[in-house]
């Protein structure tokens, strides 16, 4: 066996368990993205509010896929951003 098949052996239970807590807390972890985003936009004086709002779409989008993806199968297709 190769070694990138015994790499994904050894790291398909962690991926099945990063998979399970995400989708048990997604809630718990989208709020803390928004009120990182919201601290981060605060001391910035919102001067990159528009990059901090894309950079937390794109992480919830990715939080949404990992807590999402069926075991090995292709995550749903994530849902359209918010218009600003």
């Amino acid at each position: 066996m190769g070694f990138l098949h015994s790499l994904k052996a050894k790291l398909g239970p962690a991926k099945e368990k990063v998979s399970d807590l995400a989708q048990q807390h997604e809630g718990k972890i989208d709020h803390g993205l928004e009120k990182a985003a919201r601290m981060v936009d605060r001391k910035t004086k919102g001067k990159y509010s528009d990059k901090i709002q894309s950079g937390t779409g794109k992480a919830k989008n990715a939080v949404g896929r990992i807590a999402h993806t069926d075991g090995g199968g292709t995550p749903p297709t994530p849902p359209a951003p918010p218009a600003a």
